[in-house]
């Protein structure tokens, strides 16, 4: 029985160029530019359980954050929620935002605004710094936590817990204005005087949040190499030098952050906090954008007007946020979002 021998099939020439020690071609199925697997849909078939899990906060974020902004469109029309609804109130054009530069109240409302804003970009910021820098230098951590959880506590308590504290204390029959007229000099009441106003909301500001602001830095803070200090300490360097070379250059990513995020919510004074204290020292003192969107929209029923200074507070707020974060790059830090 005789056995078939079968021909050898016949090799390719080698491309041009090529030779035994040519480097081999792309892989079958491989993408030009980019490993095998590198696409977007093997990406989204890696990544499929961790963005079912921000299913639920999208949806609640698109539900009462983005749907909502149809409503903008109150701004530039006569909106009657009752008779005609959203689609079919007429157009009316810029009249509403016409109505709204020549109201006195909103000038007031907005000069009140950057006033607050201004006061409590620098006094409200710097102080949750200096407090963390402080505990950061005590060397018991038992105290450090305890003092920690003292200005934390605050955090939780609902603005009519704070004012009505700083009544008790500050009022006309608070207790500091019981002890000097036990005394026989005359009291006072803060609560009520319009001129100590802005001075007093941040005050208030301060007593609740800054223990927040603690926590955050406090938590940079730990993420120091130690051996910074010990190395700064060798070099000669005494605590203000160790402070100012090793631990603020470590906090300023941080400072950086949450000073465009701040800067951004700035408009947003406190409009519960406002409205609690707002017929005590009356609206001339205390009317903010917030506040003014209120009565004019809810109280007056006039929704145009008031949909478009939101309108224009949303803007405003937008180019701040836009403006810092700039500045935010130009300092070298990444800010809300890279370049």
């Amino acid at each position: 029985m005789s056995s078939t021998v079968r021909p050898r099939a016949q090799e390719a020439p080698p491309a041009a160029g090529g030779g035994a020690g040519s480097a081999p071609g792309p892989a079958a199925g491989a993408r030009p530019g980019g490993p095998a697997g590198s696409g977007l849909g093997h990406r989204l078939r890696r990544d499929r359980s961790l963005l079912l899990m921000t299913v639920p906060a999208v949806g609640l974020l698109g539900l009462f954050v983005y749907v909502p902004l149809i409503w903008t469109t109150v701004a530039f029309k006569d909106y009657d929620p009752f008779l005609a609804g959203l689609w079919a109130s007429p157009w009316t054009g810029a009249e509403n935002f016409s109505l709204l530069f020549s109201d006195s109240r909103f000038w007031d409302a907005a000069a009140n605004t950057l006033a607050i804003t201004f006061l409590q970009l620098t006094l409200f910021f710097p102080i949750p710094i200096a407090l963390a820098l402080l505990l950061n230098s005590l060397l018991s951590d038992r105290v450090r936590g305890a003092v920690q959880s003292v200005l934390y506590l605050p955090h939780f308590f609902s603005w009519v817990l704070v004012v009505t504290v700083f009544q008790q204390m500050l009022g006309g029959a608070g207790l500091l204005s019981q002890f000097l007229r036990e005394r026989g000099h005359e009291g006072f009441d803060l609560m009520t005087d319009p001129a100590v106003f802005k001075f007093l909301v941040t005050a208030q500001l301060v007593w609740k949040d800054a223990g927040w602001g603690v926590i955050v830095f406090l938590a940079a803070l730990a993420a120091v190499n130690p051996e910074l200090y010990e190395a700064a300490a060798a070099d000669g360097a005494g605590r203000l030098r160790r402070m100012w070379h090793v631990t603020l250059p470590a906090l300023r990513p941080v400072i950086a952050l949450l000073l465009v995020l701040r800067v951004g919510d700035s408009l947003t004074v406190g409009f519960e906090q406002i409205l609690l204290q707002r017929d005590a020292v009356g609206p001339g003192a205390s009317e903010v954008f917030d506040t003014y969107v209120w009565w004019v929209g809810i109280a007056n029923g006039d929704y145009g007007v008031a949909a478009a200074g939101g309108l224009i507070k949303g803007v405003f707020s937008l180019v701040l946020v836009l403006l810092a974060n700039k500045v935010a790059h130009l300092l070298g830090e990444q800010g809300v979002y890279r370049r």
